[in-house]
């Protein structure tokens, strides 16, 4: 290529290397900055203390607490979001005869919860799991009275119960991802196992998985980054109560900017940025190892 032809296309493509340098670039350094500063409300000046904010950080039981919460509820929602929603793509992928149209509604209803506000859903779910709501009356009334619990105030299962209502609001969305793979795969691999003799789970096992890796690598990581920035499940159901006990990141990062405390709240939301690329990345590397073209 000739030397004004290189100029060319650099002259073309610094706009948008400039648009993104303003919008990404520069505020992502401005936060590294704040993120080692004691910036404050009432503060004529923020102090550089370095990884003070980082240290105070790792010595709170609070905001400790909600970095186990956080870890708690990615784990969670990482494992049956995709779980679920691979078997409920197995379950409405086979297209024969009247089952064409039952499909197409269960893949409608299973999907809806993804198109529906969060904070709508979390107002619903409220009441649902209210210790006097219908999940517990619903118990009751067919003698499971012992499985009732108090959903959203027993502290030892509140992130359980909000990484259920997450769950159950984005399964349909990683289910249609999966169904989107599932149907991308030859039949001629599951003709030629079936004249060899292979059962429907083997053929699940040996065909289906290991040809859909690309697409479990993208729910996976879809997943993953949505529960470690998961915050509009916690504050719509629990705001962060009762107490401490559901708070997480993204909610102890609202609450310090709340308290005029931005420097720290920015060094929580660097710890966010950090823990996502150091588990992540790897993570989709190896991930990206496993899988073969079909």
């Amino acid at each position: 290529m000739k030397k004004a032809d290189k100029l060319y296309s650099i002259a073309w493509a610094m706009p948008a290397l400039a648009l993104y340098a303003i919008l990404f670039i520069f505020p992502l350094i401005a936060g590294l900055y704040s993120s080692m500063t004691d910036w404050t409300m009432g503060k004529a000046e923020a102090r550089f203390i370095g990884l003070g904010n980082f240290a105070f950080i790792l010595n709170d039981p609070e905001l400790l607490g909600s970095i186990r919460n956080t870890f708690l509820y990615t784990i969670i929602v990482v494992v049956f979001k995709n779980l679920l929603g691979f078997f409920l793509a197995v379950a409405v992928n086979i297209d024969i005869g009247r089952r064409v149209k039952v499909n197409d509604f269960f893949r409608t209803v299973f999907y809806l919860p993804a198109v529906l506000s969060t904070i709508v859903i979390g107002v619903v779910f409220t009441r649902i799991l209210h210790p006097d709501g219908l999940l517990n009356n619903v118990l009751s009334s067919v003698g499971l009275s012992s499985l009732a619990s108090d959903w959203l105030v027993n502290t030892k299962i509140v992130m359980i119960s909000i990484a259920g209502v997450s769950v159950w609001q984005w399964v349909g969305y990683h289910m249609a991802i999966y169904l989107a793979g599932m149907q991308g795969i030859s039949h001629d691999y599951y003709e030629a196992a079936m004249i060899d003799g292979a059962s429907s789970s083997k053929r699940l096992a040996k065909i289906t998985v290991p040809l859909l890796m690309p697409t479990i690598t993208i729910n996976v990581i879809l997943s993953l980054i949505g529960g470690l920035k998961g915050f509009s499940e916690v504050y719509a159901l629990t705001g962060g109560g009762p107490g401490h006990a559901s708070q997480v990141l993204t909610t102890e990062v609202l609450a310090k900017f709340g308290e005029g405390r931005w420097g720290l709240g920015t060094a929580l939301n660097t710890l966010l940025l950090a823990l996502v690329a150091v588990i992540c990345v790897p993570l989709l590397t190896q991930m990206r190892k496993q899988e073969v073209e079909g």
